[in-house]
Parts: C-alpha cells; structure tokens; sequence
C-alpha cells in the first residue's frame, strides 16, 4: 500500500514596522488574524532576527559609540566603520580575519560576519545588534502565542549567513523553542542497507533557509512565517541549539591550524 506524501506549507506573514519596544508576540498573532489565519497545533513560527532585536531594545545609534584604539585599528584593516566595529568588539567572542566590508567573528558560539551586526532594515545612521539570547526569544514568544491560541507549536529564532566557499546566504537558526532542532540520523539505513554513521539532520537550519524564499532579505516586510506539515518533532521542553566545539568543526579547526 502507497502512502501518501506529507504537505509543507509555509504562509509569509506581513508586519506593520516593527519598532523598539513592541510586543512582536502580539503584532504577529494580529497580523495573522488578518489574513485570515490562526496557528495549528504542530506549527513552526519562524521569526527573523533583526526585527525581534529591535523590539527587544537591540537597535543602537552610531553616534552614541566612541571607538577606541583597537577598534579604529581593526576598522581600518577591514575597511568599516570604526563605530560598528567598536560594536563588533564588543559583541563578539574573538576576531580571527576578514575581508574588505567584514570582520570574521565567533559570536555567541557561531561563525558570524561583523558579530551579527547588520545595518539593512535599521534607520539611517543605526545598526541592529543580534537578539541577546535568541533561545530564551523563542521560548517567550512561544509561550505567549500558545497561551493566546492554545496550541501547541515550535517557535524558531532564524539569520541569514554565508557559508565558506559558497556565494549567498542560508538561513541558520539562533534558538528554537518546542522542538528538535537537530535530528540524530545515526543508525538508520540508507537505501542500500548501510548504516548512517554520521548525519544529522539540521531541521531548523533548513526551515529557517526555506522560509527566507518569503521573508526576503530587504523591504519585503515579512518578518515571520508560518510553516505547517514539517516533519518536526513540536516537544514541551526548549532544547538549545547543538554546536561543535572549536576543535571538533572542520572548518574552523584547519583555518586555525593553516
């Protein structure tokens, strides 16, 4: 007997701006109800970083930064403004190269272009910091919208990076919130009866890649998407985003040693 294939669907959802301060739970669950939707039990809401960071406060002037001398330095090699790279410095956990326009950084446990820091979709004269803690986003705004729609549902904290040797960003996922983000396919079989050794399955990274076809990476006023029939694991606990160790990441341990 043939089984039928599950149907993914994802459904952008457009925002007013979202401004510092705003309750972007709220503004989403509004902003569905207006295109005539509501969450389902077993949704995944996708969420892009920069507009939950400047609601949480995370968006800063460059006028207000004075860089220092290391900064002033470095923004010269990498050819950026010394404010934001002061901001750089701050943010991230080391700087170990770059090119012209960006500074190549281990933020918050993740290879991160200029710490995550980005000036698109910021006022002029502003940047927009990354989420403080991405993981405790998601579970906060989890809780708020399975309070309002009681349902059950994943709630992912998505980005956009660029991957080495590849032209063009993918999505990543920050922090997720009730569901497995990354599956263990060690010791299922393949289709010729091997044992998988090593895969796992970036769940999260994927459906944040897939909803930016939506989200777009300018104007597109579409902060949050909705997707519905993943084949997800929607759990009760949060469960943090698995990173390698320094040593363990191919990349990150050959570009140390060359």
């Amino acid at each position: 007997m043939q089984t039928s294939t599950p149907s993914l669907q994802m459904f952008g959802i457009r925002t007013p701006i979202i401004k510092p301060g705003d309750n972007i739970a709220s503004i989403i669950i509004a902003s569905l109800k207006e295109q005539g939707m509501e969450f389902q039990d077993d949704d995944v809401l996708i969420i892009a970083e920069s507009p939950l960071a400047t609601a949480e406060g995370r968006l800063v002037r460059l006028e207000d930064i004075s860089p220092g001398e290391k900064a002033t330095e470095l923004a010269e090699q990498y050819q950026l403004d010394a404010r934001e790279m002061e901001l750089i410095l701050q943010e991230c956990d080391e700087i170990f190269g770059g090119v012209p326009g960006a500074a190549l950084t281990i933020t918050k446990g993740t290879l991160a272009p200029n710490a995550g820091i980005d000036g698109s979709n910021a006022p002029e004269g502003y940047v927009v910091l990354l989420p403080e803690n991405a993981q405790e986003s998601a579970a906060r705004i989890r809780s708020e919208i399975m309070k309002h729609c009681n349902c059950k549902i994943g709630v992912i904290v998505g980005d956009s990076r660029t991957q080495p040797l590849r032209l063009g960003c993918v999505g990543i996922a920050l922090g997720t919130s009730g569901m497995v983000p990354v599956e263990d396919a060690r010791g299922t079989l393949d289709l010729f009866g091997k044992e998988m050794t090593i895969t796992r399955k970036a769940v999260a990274d994927n459906l944040v890649s897939a909803a930016q076809l939506l989200m777009g990476e300018a104007g597109e006023s579409v902060p949050a998407v909705v997707v519905r029939g993943a084949p997800v694991h929607i759990v009760d606990d949060d469960i943090d985003m698995p990173i390698f160790t320094r040593d363990e990441c191919m990349y990150y341990s050959n570009i140390r040693k060359a």
